[in-house]
Order: C-alpha cells, then structure tokens, then sequence
C-alpha cells in the first residue's frame, strides 16, 4: 500500500507545479521564432519537435533536476532551463526509440507516436533537432552565471546521453534481442549495466545536475550521486513490471512488448518477485543516500517510492 502523508502530498503538488513550469517553457522556447543566429525554423520541423516534447509525461527528469538543485539553494529558473534541456534529450529518445528500426511502437503516452503523426524522416529530424536544441539552452548563461558550471553541465549531459549511457545501452539492449550475430543471453549484472546506460543515466545526471548547479562538493555529490543511481535503476524495474502487469490503456503505451521481443530485463531475469524484491533495496538504498540532508531531502524520498509505486 502507497504510504500518503505529508511528504507524499506536498510531492504531487510540487511535481505537478515544476512539470506544469517545464511545459510552459519548453512551449516558450521552442516557438516559431529564431533564437540566436538561427536563419528560421522549418514550421513542420518545430510542429513535429513541439509534438514530441510538449503535451505528455511526468517530468520526473526535470523534476529531481530542480528538486536536488533546491538542497543547495540553487536558482529555481536556472534549474528549469536545465531541467528542459534534459527533457529534449528524454524526449528525443522516445521519438528514435518508437521508430520501425528501434522498438516499432505504435503508441506513446496515450496518442500516436511521432513517426506515426507525422512520417518516419520527420520523426528522425525532430529527434536530432531535440537533441541539438538541449545543448543550446544547456550553453546559455541563464541556467549559471559561472561558465564553468555550464561547462560540466555540458559535458556530463553529453557522456549521460552518449556512447557510455542511453545511447550505447540502447546498442546494448538491441543486441540483447539477438539482433546481431554472436549475441549471448544476459545474466543479472549485464542487464543491471545495460539498465543503467539506457534509462539510469539521464534519472542519474539530472541528480548530479542539481548538486552541479548547487555547486555541491565532493561527498555531497557522492551521496546525490548515489540516490541517483538506485533511483535510476528503480525507475527501469518499475516500467519493466509495468509492461508485465500493466495495460495500455494506463500506461499510454503497448503492454508486454518487451517478454514477446525478447528483451533482457530483471523482471526475465530474477522473476516478479525478485523483481519487486531488487526494487526495494533500491529505494531503501536511495533513502539511505539522503540521510545527510535530513527532512530538506523529505521530498526526494517520496520522488523514489513514487516511481517503485508508479502505476503508468
């Protein structure tokens, strides 16, 4: 049963407001009008970026960016502008993750996907112009007067998205398919590593994010650092007992492609049980990882049951 105190419901609240914020920007600056030294922006370009990014989720990304930036007293709208930028590179993901030659999804929270709504070389170029756009708002001195906290922003958002995190442990999972010649079944700790390249990665940098922006030092980034990898690694099981358990019609998406296209996940791997088992060590383990920040850190610990209990 979902524990609901207090925490639990300043949580929705405060969730509720930041993703409402991060909408209402994101609708702002991905507008019609030039930014920078741009020449124009393709109407059917931005009409298919807009459809992607705007309209849907939960925001949890953006969402533990500025609630973890809040532990250092970080700027709220420094923290927003850096919490969209990692939301185009979320949303991005899912645009190239839905195409034929990924996932060949159908549906993405509750309406078509975007290659679907608009055409397979559209999605693709919405997908690369999101990506591109997250580095351009990353860059700009509104998210931190200190260019060098722009910088490892920069930097830490690049290695999260790239080859080392969701981009390569999407190789990974593909190759977990038996897509490619020689491909091995995964045992527990392949998965666990694949998970946290492919989904743990962003839930983890936007974590490290806030401490970056707070400035944080050495052991305190250690111990954000460490609620950010069990809740990375929560969020992945959660969505895997999901496709398991849930239905379309809640989660926003097809249910039960991942057991019919072979995916390798722990729910395969250690069963429903050791599945819910593994996802509460984790958040025990984020908890633990907050100790240090007392009740200022109440509201992460209800981000982390919220996703072990999510429902979509």
């Amino acid at each position: 049963m979902r524990r609901m105190d207090a925490s639990s419901n300043d949580f929705a609240v405060r969730l509720s407001a930041v993703a409402a914020e991060t909408e209402a920007l994101l609708d702002k600056l991905l507008a019609g009008k030039p930014a920078g030294n741009e020449v124009t922006r393709p109407p059917r370009l931005l009409e298919a970026m807009r459809y992607a990014a705007l309209g849907g989720g939960k925001r949890v990304r953006p969402f533990l960016l500025v609630e973890c930036a809040s532990l250092f007293g970080a700027s709220r709208a420094g923290a927003l502008l850096a919490g969209c930028a990692l939301e185009c590179v979320h949303c991005y993901s899912l645009v190239h993750d839905d195409l034929p030659a990924m996932d060949n999804d159908d549906l993405r929270r509750g309406r078509a996907t975007a290659h679907k709504a608009f055409d397979e070389a559209t999605a693709i170029l919405a997908g690369d112009g999101l990506l591109t756009f997250a580095f351009d708002l990353m860059a700009r001195e509104e998210v931190h007067a200190d260019a060098s906290v722009r910088a490892d922003l920069v930097l830490e958002l690049a290695r999260a998205a790239g080859i080392g995190g969701m981009a390569g442990g999407q190789m990974l999972d593909l190759a977990a398919e038996g897509r490619f010649a020689g491909a091995k079944p995964l045992g527990e700790s392949d998965i666990v590593t694949l998970q946290a390249m492919k989904t743990g990665a962003l839930l983890r940098f936007a974590c490290r994010a806030g401490a970056i922006l707070g400035q944080a030092d050495a052991r305190t980034m250690s111990n954000v650092d460490r609620y950010g990898a069990a809740v990375g690694q929560a969020f992945q099981i959660a969505d895997d007992l999901l496709d398991v358990e849930g239905d379309a019609a809640t989660i926003g998406k097809a249910a039960g492609k991942d057991a019919a296209a072979g995916k390798a996940t722990l729910v395969s791997a250690l069963g429903v049980k050791g599945a819910r088992a593994k996802l509460k060590a984790l958040i025990a383990d984020a908890e633990a990882a907050l100790v240090s920040f007392g009740a200022k850190a109440d509201i992460l610990r209800a981000t982390a049951r919220f996703i072990a209990e999510r429902r979509n």
